[in-house]
């Protein structure tokens, strides 16, 4: 975890957000030597391309111990404090793979589409209670991981322009902020058409060995 204190400066946490004791222990020892977190971003995750041939229930359960349990784990730790002071925002890196199901996507997506879900239900309650929740959802940015894909990556952004999303949707105290918004939109319209034709779209980005 990175935390910044009222000095303007960057301090590092060392930290694996599987583990739900040492993640509970470090948001006490930030607040203790920092103060409250007014502001928390989680955005640990990973990503692995899946296809029929290639299905292996291990690895979908290391995505889902990150992507999921790690954020789980880290919004346990954090949100007693913020809504007994009643303030704070919460915001929570998805994906845009969350909207609707993509071959070579299925663990990855699942996880995203599982913290937009979880995300969705506790903002009525975390809103309740002073607390603000947003969820980030960004297409393909050119990070480390991205450049390991072997597969076009449709409106790739760089990872300074999605910084400047994010930082623009909190300032505007956002739910979803997703981006870019043409990467957005195609997923959107595509969850939303009936089964038969968006599978029909969903049928091309097939590769050959999974067919």
């Amino acid at each position: 975890m990175l935390a910044q204190s009222a000095e303007n400066k960057i301090h590092a946490f060392p930290l694996d957000v599987t583990d739900r004791e040492a993640t509970e222990n470090t948001v006490r020892d930030i607040e203790t030597r920092l103060g409250p977190i007014s502001l928390a971003v989680f955005g640990a995750g990973t990503y692995r391309r899946d296809s029929l041939s290639t299905f292996d229930a291990a690895a979908i359960g290391e995505m889902v111990g990150l992507n999921i349990m790690g954020t789980v784990n880290c919004l346990q730790a954090i949100m007693p404090a913020m809504t007994t002071r009643r303030s704070g925002r919460i915001a929570v890196m998805a994906s845009v793979a969350g909207y609707t199901g993509l071959p070579g996507a299925a663990g990855y997506g699942a996880t995203k589409a599982a913290l937009i879900n979880l995300c969705e239900a506790l903002y009525p309650e975390l809103e309740r209670q002073g607390v603000q929740m947003t969820i980030i959802n960004p297409g393909f940015v050119d990070t480390p991981l991205t450049r390991q894909n072997d597969f076009p990556m449709p409106f790739l952004i760089s990872s300074e322009s999605a910084a400047e999303y994010i930082m623009r949707g909190l300032e505007r105290g956002k739910f979803e902020i997703a981006f870019p918004w043409r990467m957005k939109v195609v997923l959107k319209l595509l969850k939303a058409l009936p089964p038969s034709l968006r599978f029909a779209l969903t049928r091309r980005m097939l590769r050959e060995e999974q067919t």
